[in-house]
């Protein structure tokens, strides 16, 4: 029986809108928009319009994320409130033109060229930028204790860095960076020791008091309106929070450099930085090339007093300068320089005796006559100390008007010089030493294919001079070879570029007798000035000189290079100092045109001590010179201003000068030398990789130039470029690292593949952001191999258990597989 009353249809349920979605962002807003305010989870959810359990735990983890991030602090309970960082208002940005600071107010984030003189300078040592963090709280050093050590700190890796003690003579301390108090390259920190780990001494940092230079270079990402700075050098362990107002004109994906105004406590927290230069997008050549100079600390430009004292420089040479110079105008002089030289501060000069030898001038630009001591250029020439070779630009130690005009030995103008005059006959002995002021007309400027030419074909203007030079050159280069010095040279890479920067071609630059030539007598004016400040006087305390030094490497680490080089089938008796050079210059003939040759020549070189500059007459080993000197590049290198005026000094018969300032800027020298050798490393690796990224699929030769657990670093030989294959992308088999013996190891086939094997690999990728290349490995061995390997291993896979595991892994040397074999030198 049916109902009388038909039930009522059931009401359509109303559609409920979706939840606003809560983000970090407004998260933050809440608290950038009430910066007194303590605001508790509560209070958040109505202001946010909270309404799920989603939308809750959301607010709890943006709310962790932002705490860790340094954005807000955590009160009580549940309570926070905006950090002191985040609480001042975003500056006003001045309108174009305009300066809204006061005079010496440090920068804010304007990009504007008031302030380009700070971006990226040392704090420490240029004078004009204010330390921004100097000692921690009271000046003076704390006292030390026995468990204490202060030193500074030397970035390894992005998990551990050395602290080098002050104290001459300790062993370097490792330091995990979540112990480093933020500490960065170069800063002065305090470690406590607690005790040792694989037989190195461990600490942790316990004050940081100098902090060197609080700026990083990175990538800017930005998650709605909070920036994160990653860094491009991948050292560094930490990434820097940018607050909404510190950001500036920057936009995610900018290359930016961002200085660091907070240090936090909590290692688990991050520093907090503000935006002060803009680069523009990560990967572009100038955005790239100008985040390289702001990461290792170049100057964009001089600044405007050095440029207007160099400006003011007469550059007319008045007779009663001439009258005090020895003239050599009337000698056929000429400059020998690569093509594109714009500053020539050496030129020889050439003149035949009665006695029938030859009279040879090393003539070098007298620059100290123009920079004197005391002046705005001096001191910015002592900070630059050197000038720097990037790929597509060089920054000068001195201004244009003076490395390229006054200063620069052009052809057809009087120029001032400091020379050292040589007697020599053919044979290359020499005779007779003269030093002292000259002037010099130079009659032709060489560039070194011109130079080579006449040295080649004997035909051309000033082709006898030019082959009598090179004749002599050869004389001195085998002395010095017969006295020991040691010939492994690096292989310099250089770029073909496209007027926008863009690299059309890489190639390895040919050493020839040209560049031999002009070396040879650069290294005999470096020597001679040296020796003869040296002997000067003969007692001790002797006269204070610059000298460049370099120390013989250690016996351990010789050791080691014989024991790298044995694996390569080369023995090497470097157990006597005295026939040290003798095994090494044997070793470099005996790997000329190998593929290991640039393997095992670079790492000869690097287990050879670092030259320096000092004031201690230490000698030079790699030359083999007692004493020697920088004296030939003044225009380019400080010390050899510091050599020019030291020389100049006792020859006007003056007193012995205090060795402690000096050595102050040799040690600044030094230093400032290696930074520049870095930043040229950097652009050279950033310019190989872009052109690398229109290689991508194409195929080059290269040799295994470096073994690590992820995979292998091959170095294709036509341009040097070094990317990696990694091992986990090798098909058909599982590779192991064999590091005791520098080889990887396939587990299934035995393949043995091993340091300066010659491979074909296929471009996988190249990175401009981080500046990596990727390659996967050609299997071009014959077909009959892998085909068999094929076999064994399905063999191996079909075989019990217990038979596998023995015969898959049972001993490392295993077959030696393949024509890249491990007896393929043995």
């Amino acid at each position: 029986m049916e109902p009388t009353n038909p039930p009522r249809p059931a009401r359509a349920k109303r559609e409920q809108p979706a939840p606003a979605p809560i983000t970090q962002e407004l998260v933050l807003r809440a608290f950038t928009d009430n910066p007194e305010k303590v605001l508790a989870y509560r209070q958040l959810s109505r202001r946010l319009g909270v309404t799920t359990k989603q939308q809750r735990e959301e607010i709890f983890s943006y709310l962790k994320k932002l705490r860790q991030l340094g954005a807000i602090t955590l009160l009580q309970n549940d309570e926070y409130r905006l950090a002191d960082v985040s609480v001042a208002p975003a500056p006003e940005q001045p309108a174009k033109g305009k300066k809204t600071a006061k005079a010496g107010a440090p920068a804010s984030h304007s990009s504007g060229r008031e302030s380009v003189a700070e971006f990226g300078q040392d704090p420490i040592v240029h004078r004009r930028r204010e330390a921004g963090f100097d000692y921690v709280g009271d000046d003076s050093r704390p006292s030390r204790d026995a468990n204490t050590i202060i030193g500074t700190v030397d970035l390894a890796t992005a998990n551990f860095a050395f602290v080098i003690p002050e104290a001459e003579g300790g062993d370097d301390i490792r330091v995990f960076t979540d112990q480093l108090k933020f500490a960065l390259q170069g800063d002065v920190v305090r470690v406590r020791m607690r005790g040792s780990r694989d037989g190195r001494p461990v600490g942790d940092v316990v004050e940081v008091l100098k902090r060197q230079r609080p700026e990083v270079v990175g990538r800017l990402q930005v998650q709605g309106t909070l920036g994160f700075v990653k860094p491009d050098n991948r050292k560094m362990y930490f990434d820097v929070f940018v607050p909404p107002h510190a950001l500036g004109d920057a936009r995610n994906g900018d290359k930016v450099l961002v200085r660091i105004v907070e240090f936090p406590e909590d290692s688990h927290r991050q520093p907090v930085g503000e935006v002060v230069r803009t680069f523009g997008q990560a990967g572009g050549n100038e955005a790239e090339i100008n985040a390289i100079m702001a990461e290792f600390g170049l100057p964009f430009e001089f600044p405007s007093e050095v440029e207007e004292e160099s400006e003011a420089i007469s550059d007319v040479i008045p007779e009663s300068e001439i009258a005090l110079r020895r003239d050599f105008r009337n000698v056929t002089t000429f400059t020998i320089d690569p093509a594109d030289a714009k500053d020539f501060d050496d030129a020889l000069s050439i003149e035949k005796l009665e006695n029938g030898n030859w009279e040879i001038g090393v003539h070098i630009a007298d620059v100290t006559h123009y920079v004197r001591p005391n002046t705005e250029l001096e001191r910015e020439g002592k900070h630059r100390a050197t000038s720097v070779y990037l790929v597509d630009r060089v920054i000068p130690m001195l201004p244009e008007r003076l490395s390229n005009g006054l200063c620069s030995l052009r052809p057809n103008e009087d120029k001032l010089t400091f020379s050292a005059v040589f007697e020599l006959d053919e044979q290359g002995k020499l005779y007779e030493s003269w030093f002292g002021k000259t002037i010099i007309h130079s009659d032709r400027r060489f560039a070194y294919e011109d130079a080579q030419e006449r040295i080649e074909t004997g035909e051309g203007d000033y082709a006898e001079e030019v082959n009598m030079l090179n004749g002599i050159a050869k004389k001195l280069h085998a002395q010095r070879f017969k006295q020991g010095a040691i010939s492994f040279e690096t292989q310099e890479v250089k770029f073909r570029l496209a007027p926008d920067g863009r690299p059309l071609g890489v190639y390895v630059k040919e050493r020839k007798d040209a560049h031999k030539l002009i070396e040879e007598f650069m290294l005999l004016a470096n020597r001679k000035v040296a020796e003869f400040v040296f002997n000067l006087k003969k007692t001790k305390p002797r006269y204070t000189m610059v000298y460049r030094t370099h120390d013989a490497p250690e016996p351990e680490r010789l050791q080691n290079f014989a024991l790298f080089a044995q694996k390569f089938g080369y023995t090497l008796k470097l157990d006597n100092p005295k026939k040290v050079s003798t095994e090494l210059n044997t070793l470099s003939e005996e790997v000329m045109g190998k593929p290991e040759q640039n393997v095992l020549q670079g790492l000869a070189i690097r287990t050879m001590s670092k030259a320096i500059y000092s004031t201690e007459p230490l000698g030079h080993f790699g030359l083999a010179f007692a004493h020697y000197s920088h004296f030939t590049s003044p225009i380019r290198r400080y010390p050899d201003m510091m050599a020019h005026r030291l020389l100049e000094h006792y020859l006007l018969g003056g007193k012995n000068v205090p060795v402690e300032p000096v050595e102050d800027e040799c040690k600044h020298s030094s230093a400032r030398e290696k930074l520049a050798a870095n930043a040229e490393r950097a652009s050279i690796k950033f310019k190989q990789v872009e052109f690398m990224a229109n290689e991508i699929g194409n195929v080059f030769k290269g040799v295994v130039s470096g073994l690590t657990e992820r995979g292998m670093y091959i170095e294709i030989e036509s341009n040097k470029c070094e990317g990696m294959v990694r091992l986990s992308d090798i098909p058909g088999d599982t590779f192991e690292l064999d590091k005791d013996n520098y080889r990887i190891v396939g587990r299934g086939s035995k393949r043995i593949i091993q340091f300066g094997d010659e491979l074909d690999v296929v471009v996988k990728s190249a990175n401009l952001l981080d500046r990596t290349i990727d390659f996967d490995l050609v299997d071009n061995r014959p077909d009959d191999v892998k085909r068999r390997e094929a076999e064994e291993r399905k063999a191996q896979r079909s075989a019990p258990r217990g038979y596998r595991e023995h015969s898959g892994d049972g001993h490392k040397g295993g077959s030696k597989g393949g024509p890249k074999g491990g007896n393929r030198r043995r």
